[in-house]
């Protein structure tokens, strides 16, 4: 983890995020698990707004696996270009719902060992989607705001997701994997904002390394 010092205990960080965002939830609109797995994929370099303006008409299209692996893919590029890196992200959902076909009767598989075989997702995508859609626990989704404030907070000195979930999962208690990513990007999103941090208004300001160096 490096040799950074926590200056709080990980459970009284935890208590100070619930406090401060009891209803902390994912931002991504779905209802189904193979609606998130898509909203998901579509998520990668694009906001969760954005995501959501593109999905009405993209999940009113598509309703089954079935349906996006035979999808027409200038169609379905059509459907998500808002969302960037379309041609890419085309492939990866037609690709990813074929092999949910092939391999999985046309369901979301439940466990990361199977989820992470499907095209465009990697832990971060299986940790949401097993999370949101399932209430199953396997590791702790790892976004651009939980890297940045998981180094702030001495949590962890890594930049890589990987081994940044390796770190938060070796501190924070099991019971609290799913829901920590939840709290972090909450506070990322409303207080500890990238460009303009409120640090004179920030609860967690007597332990964040961006105040403590000024």
């Amino acid at each position: 983890m490096g040799k950074a010092s926590k200056l709080i205990d990980v459970h009284e960080l935890i208590r100070r995020l619930e406090r401060l965002y009891p209803n902390a939830r994912i931002a991504l609109d779905f209802s189904s698990p193979l609606e998130l797995l898509i909203a998901t994929i579509l998520s990668a370099q694009s906001t969760d707004i954005g995501v959501n303006k593109a999905t009405p008409a993209l999940f009113a299209r598509y309703k089954t696996a079935a349906d996006y692996a035979a999808a027409d893919v200038v169609e379905l590029e059509s459907l998500i270009k808002s969302t960037g890196f379309y041609h890419n992200k085309s492939k990866n959902i037609i690709g990813a719902a074929r092999k949910l076909q092939d391999d999985f009767c046309g369901h979301v598989p439940r466990t990361m060992a199977e989820i992470i075989t499907l095209p465009g997702v990697a832990r971060k995508t299986g940790n949401v989607v097993l999370f949101n859609a399932y209430g199953i626990v396997e590791g702790i989704a790892v976004d651009t705001h939980v890297i940045r404030l998981s180094n702030l907070l001495s949590l962890t000195t890594n930049r890589d997701p990987v081994k940044i979930e390796q770190d938060l999962m070796r501190q924070v208690p099991k019971p609290k994997w799913g829901m920590f990513s939840h709290l972090l990007i909450a506070h990322g999103r409303t207080v500890c904002v990238a460009r303009k941090p409120k640090c004179t208004a920030c609860t967690l300001s007597d332990i964040c390394l961006g105040t403590l160096k000024n």
